[in-house]
């Protein structure tokens, strides 16, 4: 069954309001957990292109989700130890299709799913999902957790909010991820943090806590390896 978000991203209200948000950090465990799974192998094994084509579900899949140019592939290798695990394209929007990482120390499938944001207009979001993507959120039996990734550097666009919404609707928990801080100062990240935070709180699928990363400075990283080791059986 697809994981729903525990507690909640709001009241049962839909409104957000009052919300208090978890600010505690993984404890040296979850971080030790996270440092393991992730030392050993995590190897590509499988494309999709289309819903008949998916793997048989095997694992826990954890889905990785942003804009073609968010950084989603800079940081499957950090969270990996892998240079070129995944491929870094400098063409948005050039992957169209669902990748599969198995990872050898435990019951974990990472999946990169493909970039939504060289399609600006919400229909164009919309209809370009209604197909694999739509299809593999709502109906995967394994998928447990989708992080979505946001750009720092960048304000929230039309697509990322549309995409929240899909995700609601599809009864999908999902954890906001930012990437690239390592090029945000100090007072406009605690910003972006905040407003991050409080987008979190008008969706009912959302994760109730973010995390920052940097896949240059590794800032993050071990946050990001321990979420995901939480789903080793």
């Amino acid at each position: 069954m697809v994981d729903h978000a525990p507690g909640g991203g709001a009241q049962e209200d839909g409104s957000g309001e009052g919300l208090k948000f978890d600010i505690s950090g993984p404890s040296p465990e979850q971080i030790e957990a996270g440092r393991k799974l992730f030392a050993s192998p995590c190897e590509f094994y499988y494309a999709a292109q289309a819903l008949e084509h998916l793997p048989a579900p095997r694992g826990n899949e954890i889905a990785l989700a942003g804009r073609s140019n968010v950084g989603k592939s800079s940081l499957i290798n950090a969270i990996t130890g892998r240079k070129a695990l995944a491929r870094v394209s400098h063409q948005p929007g050039r992957t169209r299709q669902l990748n599969f990482f198995e990872c050898q120390a435990g019951s974990v499938v990472l999946v990169d799913m493909p970039g939504y944001g060289y399609a600006e207009a919400p229909k164009e979001i919309k209809r370009d999902w209604q197909g694999l993507m739509l299809d593999y959120l709502r109906g995967r039996p394994n998928l447990r957790r989708v992080f979505l990734l946001l750009d720092a550097r960048v304000e929230i666009k039309i697509s990322d909010e549309t995409v929240m919404e899909l995700l609601d609707q599809s009864a999908v928990s999902f954890q906001m991820v930012l990437t690239k801080v390592d090029s945000v100062k100090p007072d406009p990240l605690k910003r972006k943090q905040e407003e991050v935070l409080a987008l979190a709180a008008k969706h009912p699928a959302a994760m109730n806590r973010i995390i920052t990363t940097s896949s240059v400075g590794g800032i993050g990283i071990d946050e990001l390896r321990a979420a995901i080791a939480e789903f080793v059986d």
